[in-house]
């Protein structure tokens, strides 16, 4: 099996969180805005809901994986991925929460496949020790 490497790049411009992002591809071409949350204007999209939508990508390809090595069929699984940004002494820290549905799975193993993923998830891999990450299994 061939050696896994993959980069993937995007520039931001303009005014950071008011600026646009877009990726090397074209696949991501994004207006970004303050979310009104946090005092912007909102109108575009926004860090913590790119860092959410690739973590919960990132987070259910790796419970697939943890599945098949235990045998499991996943049916229609999902991940919500809530990151939540707030004060944090003189800056602002990340926290994020995990919402995992696995339709038909015992809870208990759903839970066991939800722990492995969070092990081998390149995501939870970088943030592990900088930031709250909570799992909850539906």
């Amino acid at each position: 099996m061939p050696e896994l490497k993959y980069t993937a790049e995007a520039t931001a411009d303009g005014n950071g969180r008011n600026g646009h992002v877009s990726s090397d591809d074209g696949l991501i071409d994004l207006d970004l805005g303050i979310p009104v949350g946090i005092g912007g204007a909102g109108g575009g999209s926004n860090p913590e809901q790119l860092f959410a939508a690739g973590y919960a990508g990132c987070f259910l390809s790796a419970m697939s994986s943890v599945a098949r090595t235990y045998k499991v069929r996943l049916v229609e699984p999902t991940v919500t991925s809530r990151v939540t940004i707030a004060d944090a002494g003189e800056g602002f820290g990340l926290s994020v929460e995990l919402l995992v549905n696995l339709p038909g799975v015992d809870k208990d193993k759903a839970r066991e496949i939800a722990e492995g993923a969070h092990q081998k998830c390149p995501y939870s891999k970088a943030v592990r020790g900088n930031i709250d990450v909570t799992i909850t299994v539906q």
